[in-house]
């Protein structure tokens, strides 16, 4: 197989990726993908440093079984706790999802002040404030925990009432705040980013990272010369656990024709 023709790796601990997935392929629709939902062991947000590093190895050396030319660790989590790990044992190329979303922070940011909202693990390891403050450390950074988030999203609530009491839960002291932009720091929080920008108001900026860590990716396979130019991408998914749930779920993340996804517990 010729390099440029080998597939983009995406993985997350269950839905949430999809939205990297989805900024991927639109950006790049020539382009293969294999994306590896870790269903069996989300959330990872929950979880120690050493457990949520030994899954991504995992998940990470099954995607190279598959001869991918990139690696994209879509969950913050996995990215704030395992990228050193990961670029150590794994060949190909891992990009995580911190820095470009704490670059397009900085770079938004009017009056600098930046809230993160992340999981637990995320907020714990001060990844997005160690990218930020390396970059401007005059920028204060706020976090704030939402660990209701990633299960309501995961069963299929997004939209429901109890979304929306666990936004106001959690966003309420963000509401006259001096904070001008918000880090949606985990890729399953895009899915409600309409209903958290309804609530925090127009004066705040959301940043997605799906978008700026596609835009990497790309910049990385062309200046590699192994970017996927000519055919129709094809798209392969995985899940750890239950594939059928999985495929109905992402409907609601990526809509379309529902997926056909594949199960692997090669590793549990």
């Amino acid at each position: 197989m010729k390099s440029d023709e080998k597939a983009i790796g995406i993985f997350d601990s269950g839905l949430g990726g999809l939205t990297i997935l989805k900024a991927v392929k639109k950006l790049m629709p020539k382009e293969n993908i294999i994306y590896f939902g870790d269903t069996a062991h989300v959330p990872y947000g929950s979880k120690s440093k050493e457990i949520v590093t030994e899954y991504s190895l995992n998940v990470a050396k099954f995607l190279e079984s598959k001869k991918v030319k990139l690696i994209l660790v879509a969950c913050n989590t996995a990215s704030a706790l395992a990228l050193p790990t990961l670029k150590r044992h794994i060949k190909v190329p891992v990009l995580g999802v911190i820095t470009p979303g704490a670059a397009c922070a900085v770079n938004t940011t009017k009056n600098k002040n930046i809230v993160v909202l992340a999981t637990e693990a995320t907020v714990k390891s001060k990844a997005y404030i160690k990218s930020i403050k390396r970059t401007d450390k005059s920028i204060s950074v706020t976090q704030y925990a939402c660990p209701l988030f990633v299960p309501i999203i995961e069963e299929g609530l997004a939209l429901s009432d109890i979304s929306r009491l666990a936004i106001k839960k959690y966003l309420t002291p963000l509401k006259g705040g001096k904070a001008d932009t918000v880090i949606l720091g985990c890729t399953h929080y895009p899915v409600i980013k309409n209903e958290i920008a309804e609530f925090l108001g127009k004066k705040i900026m959301l940043i997605d990272s799906a978008e700026e860590i596609a835009k990497r990716a790309k910049d990385l396979l062309e200046r590699k010369r192994i970017l996927k130019t000519k055919g129709k991408g094809k798209t392969q998914i995985y899940a750890s656990d239950l594939p059928e749930r999985f495929s109905r779920l992402a409907l609601n993340i990526i809509g379309g024709k529902r997926l056909k996804v594949k199960e692997s517990r090669f590793f549990i």
